[in-house]
């Protein structure tokens, strides 16, 4: 059996951290380990909406009926199923770039040849292989994502998590929008279906130059021996530590007030408040977006000043005080400029406590088996969006209407800063252990 590269202390006991030192935000998102994360995760989220949302506007357009649109929502499956194939990305890798980055890069260029070749079919007249292809597509970024997310956790150190975090989250923003509201502009007005989906390959092309550019870790962990190893050692090297309960409690629980706000936020915004679909279009993806990528640069920069444990209270407690601005909306006078100000509050909140999170989940993973083990926290911080705040904002909301709702938002928010609070010294230990 191998031996975990970084096993932690056999007990709990207080760990003082002192703050680290401050290291200037433009220093910080320069460095070579951290700033190819921007383009790299600007490539992680180009395909999900060309798959998606994209997919099936595109579809739509086509006169597609609507129970074969409801068909191309299962082209996702791969994204929520990952967890299942990513022992393979810890076990093997290609020959060439590293045990991290070959399996980016060849799922990049796989990527570009995916959408050049979903460009080249119409739902109209080819439905049934254009989906196929887009499950392959799907099921090729879902592995690009195993690799990167991987990778992220084995390049940074330390004091570049909250950074590394942020850039990804920016250049995944960036890719949302550009494979979302530019790919259908550019469809409708330019270029037509087939021509932005070459496009769109191309640009998936340009960014294996950031793989090609981006460093290896600094001391790279020896995979598994076998697969069997692969599959099983996460999960032992894992719950082995002293506090694995705790912080797979906290990892369902820390956002899980903020997943209840948007559950239906666009619902509220529309059916609720009054306001029109483009009133709340515009303010969600240019404000909301902006708002998003500030929170999380500020969030990142700020987590060198504060180091982890601090910045996830902070950063915590913003996100919970932030639903009180859909509070504002649902009581206040109809006003474009309260709904902007209460979904920017939220975003910039909601980005800095992601940049927080997203770090957290890096400090967590072990270097030997980081694929499997970030594949399977990301899914387990999906539990709660998925299987608390969707099914339960309907009747809760129906019950209670939604200003008290939004007020029970803030203390649905409220156990997973108590235990963060209770679990200091845990935080502190997996602050502690990462590279200095």
């Amino acid at each position: 059996m191998t031996t975990p590269e970084r096993a932690l202390p056999p007990a709990i006991t207080p760990v003082c951290v002192a703050p680290p030192e401050a290291i200037p935000a433009m220093q910080l998102y320069t460095r070579r380990r951290v700033a190819p994360l921007l383009m790299l995760g600007f490539a992680s989220g180009l395909p999900l909406a060309l798959t998606g949302g994209t997919l099936q506007a595109w579809a739509t357009i086509e006169q597609v009926s609507l129970q074969e649109i409801g068909f191309l929502t299962l082209v996702g499956t791969a994204y929520t199923l990952k967890f299942l194939w990513a022992p393979l990305v810890d076990r093997f890798a290609p020959p060439w770039l590293g045990r991290r980055r070959g399996w980016v890069l060849l799922m990049q260029v796989l990527l570009a040849l995916g959408l050049v070749g979903m460009g080249t079919f119409s739902p109209a007249t080819g439905l049934l292989p254009l989906a196929m292809l887009a499950v392959v597509v799907a099921f090729c970024s879902a592995t690009q994502d195993i690799a990167f997310d991987a990778y992220r956790s084995d390049v940074l150190h330390k004091e570049e998590r909250g950074a590394g975090a942020a850039l990804s989250v920016l250049g995944y923003r960036l890719a949302m929008l550009v494979s979302g509201g530019l790919a259908l502009i550019l469809a409708d007005q330019w270029l037509g279906w087939a021509g932005m989906y070459f496009l769109m390959g191309g640009l998936m092309l340009l960014t294996s130059l950031a793989t090609l550019w981006a460093p290896e870790p600094e001391v790279p962990a020896k995979p598994p021996r076998s697969l069997a190893l692969a599959v099983i050692e996460p999960f032992k090297e894992f719950f082995g530590r002293p506090e694995a309960l705790t912080v797979l409690l906290l990892i369902v629980l820390y956002k899980l007030g903020d997943a209840f706000a948007g559950a239906l936020s666009t619902t509220f915004l529309i059916r609720a408040a009054g306001f029109t679909a483009t009133q709340v279009g515009t303010v969600n993806k240019l404000l909301g977006l902006a708002a998003t990528i500030v929170g999380a640069l500020a969030g990142g920069t700020l987590m060198t000043r504060l180091g982890l444990y601090r910045s996830l209270l902070l950063f915590g407690l913003l996100q919970a005080v932030s639903n009180l601005g859909f509070w504002l909306i649902s009581v206040g006078p109809h006003s474009v400029f309260l709904m902007a100000f209460g979904v920017g509050l939220e975003n910039l909140c909601g980005g800095m406590g992601t940049a927080a999170f997203v770090a957290l989940l890096m400090g967590l993973c072990n270097q030997q088996f980081s694929a499997t083990q970030f594949a399977l926290l990301s899914a387990l911080s999906a539990v709660g969006r998925t299987y608390l705040a969707g099914p339960l904002t309907p009747p809760m909301v129906e019950y209670a209407g939604w200003p008290t709702f939004f007020l029970f938002t803030v203390v649905i928010a409220m156990p997973g800063l108590f235990l963060l609070i209770w679990r200091r010294a845990d935080i502190e230990r997996i602050d502690a252990q990462g590279r200095q």
